[in-house]
């Protein structure tokens, strides 16, 4: 049986598809075979597939949109590894990365696992910058990706694996946002192991304009309350930070009417902010940026969360986050 199995959703990314797809042919470790799995794009990539038909062992499929849960559920279906690895067509993959992922499970032996993310030096400015607004331990991206982050770690669907015993078990992915915190919820929840390899980073390029950041940052926060509801426990002190935030920003702005002292919290903020990332990407445009990208991430994710709460939970109203799932999905292409 082949080791990986590796199932990329895509929609209407004929590009990134090629830069990921020269990524994986460049792997030290080849014992895989890779799933391209086309949700009804428009602009197709199967033209690209068959130009690494002879470097990689892939193969194609197109189906009718229903979008990337479902689609990643299509690619299970078909896949023959003895894992099942999980990328975003919007990835680039460390020529090391299957080496280092098959050295970690020798060590740990990890029913299912994840890595972090990285900005690759490729990407533009706003990428870097939104990139380190959400893996900087200064907002919720200090969340993931780390053995000393706040909460248990959760593999993200962008960089995420299993076993064929996991999946056999658990099955896929559900139809909605945060598909991957629930999955990896339910595979908590079912007695599985999951590992944190810290070293089994990928290049994500997330989003290109700060409009599209705001609106996926938005729907991360609504998506936290469906999570709570469908399994209580999940909703840790942690995920409340970014209305937290959201509330003192209001205060502080509020307060300043009165005395101008009031933002001198913010300020020093701003100021650690500004330092980090510079520190982090050696570069000015990208720490200027990175105070705007962060405000976004926090401001957008507590603004999502503080909606859904109260019409979900307080009013007891239905929010349909499932159709701002497939507003995003489009979005991106």
């Amino acid at each position: 049986m082949i080791s990986y199995s590796i199932i990329i959703p895509v929609y209407n990314r004929p590009a990134e598809v090629r830069e990921l797809l020269e990524s994986l042919a460049k792997q030290i470790c080849k014992d895989f075979e890779v799933l391209i799995i086309e949700d009804g794009s428009a602009v197709c990539c199967d033209e690209v597939v068959r130009e690494y038909e002879d470097k990689l062992n892939v193969r194609y499929f197109f189906k009718p949109n229903s979008g990337r849960s479902l689609t990643r559920n299509y690619g299970m279906e078909r896949a023959e590894g003895k894992y099942l690895i999980f990328f975003d067509s919007d990835c680039i993959i460390p020529d090391d990365y299957f080496e280092k992922v098959t050295n970690y499970l020798k060590e740990t032996n990890a029913d299912c696992f994840g890595g972090p993310d990285r900005a690759h030096a490729s990407f533009s400015l706003m990428q870097k910058a939104i990139s380190y607004s959400m893996t900087s331990f200064l907002t919720t991206g200090g969340i993931r990706g780390s053995k000393k982050g706040l909460e248990k770690f959760v593999p993200r669907a962008f960089n995420m694996g299993f076993s064929r015993e996991v999946y056999q078990k658990v099955r896929g992915f559900k139809d909605m946002f945060g598909e991957d915190i629930d999955l990896s919820t339910r595979i908590r929840k079912a007695g599985f192991s999951i590992e944190l390899f810290p070293d089994a980073y990928v290049y994500h390029k997330r989003r290109v304009s700060l409009k599209s950041f705001y609106r996926q940052v938005y729907v991360f926060g609504m998506a936290r309350v469906d999570l709570y509801q469908m399994h209580p426990d999940s909703l840790k002190l942690v995920h409340l930070l970014p209305a937290c935030f959201v509330i003192g920003v209001v205060f502080l702005l509020l307060s300043s009417l009165v005395c101008h002292w009031a933002l001198l919290p913010l300020g020093i903020y701003v100021l650690v902010l500004f330092l980090e990332s510079l520190f982090v990407n050696k570069s000015l445009p990208i720490a200027l940026l990175s105070i705007v990208t962060s405000f976004i991430q926090l401001g957008g994710y507590g603004m999502g969360f503080i909606g859904a709460f109260v019409h979900k939970v307080i009013l007891k109203q239905k929010v349909d986050v499932e159709a701002e799932l497939k507003k995003h999905y489009k979005k991106k292409a």
